[in-house]
């Protein structure tokens, strides 16, 4: 349940017994509520003058007067006051007296009041209506039992009044607590998200936009491992652009470059989602291709000579292909080796050309 669906005596976990405890504890007894309650009609004889005086010292403390504000907030101050007095008398000492005393702490804390003050005009108020009072019993005995009483009944509306300071203090800090663990987390998740893009910038070649030889070897190792454990096939492409040196010497490097990058759009045009393009280095490439056998590798390398030669039919590529699995398997080193090995025996068919 929402704590704006409950009481503050809910809230707080204020039971019947709880009250009859902290009565007890301040010696605050049923006779002395008799007592006060007997004397109900002279403080409502005189609660406007009790009133009236109390707000007359009060407002002359520079911060009271800044806190009260104007005369509208004056006069719901008075009716509040008013009804205050009249309750410490009125003979109801039950959860919904204690209620509102919670009430009154929780009003005071939101607008500013700080204990310093409420307990200055906790002693200015029992000032006043003591002194009126005495003014009023005249048997000396009587008037020292209805004081010791008044005094203890404020007590205990003054521990309630605190114990809403103190929740609603408690309840800022948790509140704080919560808005920094929240900043915290989010601060954490972006720093995570942030390294790895980072990471993951630190594998990509910035002119082809595809993996680099680092993550090449990360990834080769990984997948390798994946087919071993599946028993799964694993081919390698390994290729590389025929007498690029010669294209960066006649051409330029901007011409090389620029066709270095359509590969990469290519590749990454061409490639299922799970497979792996990387530039090796210079202008030899390397797929790693995912429970692919050879066969399945050929077409997709048919796809990528495709791509490339729409764009630069006077260029060519030389392609290798290697397998491993899905029983036995060789190790990165010899697969990279085999395709390696595959590529340059294309390049003794000219033009684009698979070798496996």
């Amino acid at each position: 349940m929402k704590r704006t669906e409950q009481t503050l005596l809910e809230q707080m976990q204020i039971s019947d017994i709880e009250i009859t405890r902290r009565m007890e504890l301040l010696g605050l007894h049923s006779d002395n509520l008799k007592l006060l309650t007997s004397h109900k009609h002279l403080i409502e004889e005189n609660i406007d003058e009790i009133v009236a005086e109390f707000y007359e010292k009060q407002t002359a403390v520079d911060e009271i007067a800044l806190l009260i504000g104007d005369a509208d907030t004056m006069k719901r101050l008075r009716s509040a006051q008013r009804k205050y007095v009249l309750d410490l008398f009125g003979g109801f000492y039950d959860a919904e007296y204690v209620n509102n005393r919670l009430r009154i702490g929780m009003v005071h804390k939101r607008i500013g009041v700080e204990p310093k003050l409420y307990l200055s005009a906790v002693v200015t108020l029992k000032e006043i209506i003591i002194k009126t009072l005495t003014r009023l019993i005249d048997k000396a005995g009587v008037l020292e039992q209805t004081i010791s009483s008044l005094e203890k009944l404020i007590y205990f509306d003054t521990t309630l009044v605190f114990d809403t300071y103190i929740d609603s203090l408690v309840g800022e800090i948790e509140a704080a607590k919560k808005r920094t663990e929240d900043y915290a987390k989010s601060l954490e998740e972006k720093v995570a998200e942030r390294t790895k893009q980072l990471e993951d910038l630190a594998k990509i070649d910035p002119l082809t936009n595809i993996y680099n030889q680092r993550a090449f070897q990360e990834f080769l190792r990984r997948e390798l491992l994946v087919a071993k454990r599946h028993q799964q096939y694993l081919s390698l492409v390994y290729f590389d652009i025929d007498k690029f040196k010669l294209i960066n010497d006649e051409l330029g490097h901007l011409k090389g470059d620029e066709v270095l990058k359509h590969v990469g759009h290519v590749l990454l045009s061409n490639v299922r989602e799970i497979d792996i393009p990387c530039r090796y280095g210079g202008d030899e490439f390397c797929l790693v291709l995912p429970n692919c056998t050879i066969d399945n590798a050929r077409i997709i390398c048919k796809k990528i000579i495709a791509g490339f030669t729409n764009k630069y039919p006077d260029f060519s590529l030389s392609i290798g292909i290697s397998q491993t699995g899905p029983e036995e398997f060789v190790d990165i080193d010899e697969l990279v080796k085999i395709a390696d090995k595959n590529m340059y025996l294309a390049k003794k068919v000219d033009g684009s050309h698979i070798h496996e």
